[in-house]
């Protein structure tokens, strides 16, 4: 757990970094720091690309190490960063939605993987007639962190069905103060 903050918090860093490198006042510095940047990710996609390869070539034993590397969080994230994960886009979803799934039926809800096209994954989860709002909100929360996790390479995340239910025999007061302005004195 604390190399998955501590790479957490790695990546924060970065984005901090790449956000400085953005403002940098200068043009040839921006440009010249973007081009070192790009390089170095060049060689190093080179070098684990290489590194899977010689893997590889061991076989059986070799393939069953880079899955092995596909499974570690960490490890993963940069595979799939230079392109190099063992498994595409929809396989790493599928695995997350199934991974999470009896964690969403404890909390009464179904989630159904409605398709991966272009980047894009569409979900829908049905919540139980007594999740209350807070709940729903976990749900997602914990739904949308699993796919993100397994599939930082996706382009847009879609989760249907967390719109507003009403509550069964539940109706707000401002609903009511509202419907009884609106309606004028009787």
């Amino acid at each position: 757990m604390a190399d998955e903050r501590d790479f957490r918090a790695d990546m924060q860093r970065i984005g901090g970094l790449v956000q400085e490198i953005e403002s940098i006042a200068d043009p040839a510095v921006r440009a010249t720091t973007k081009d070192l940047m790009q390089s170095l990710m060049d060689l190093h996609g080179a070098a684990l690309e290489k590194a899977l390869d010689i893997v590889a070539e061991a076989g059986e034993p070799g393939m069953s190490i880079i899955d092995r590397l596909g499974r570690d969080s960490l490890v993963s994230s940069v595979l799939v960063l230079y392109g190099l994960h063992p498994e595409d886009l929809e396989t790493r979803v599928v695995k997350a939605v199934e991974k999470i799934r009896p964690q969403l039926r404890k909390q009464s809800c179904e989630v159904e993987l409605l398709g991966v096209n272009n980047g894009i994954v569409r979900v829908r989860v049905e919540t139980g007639s007594h999740t209350c709002g807070s709940t729903g909100k976990t749900v997602q929360a914990t739904l949308e962190g699993a796919i993100y996790d397994a599939a930082p390479d996706l382009s847009s995340l879609i989760v249907e069905g967390f719109e507003e239910k009403p509550s069964a025999g539940f109706v707000a007061l401002d609903k009511l103060i509202g419907s009884s302005a609106a309606m004028g004195p009787q």
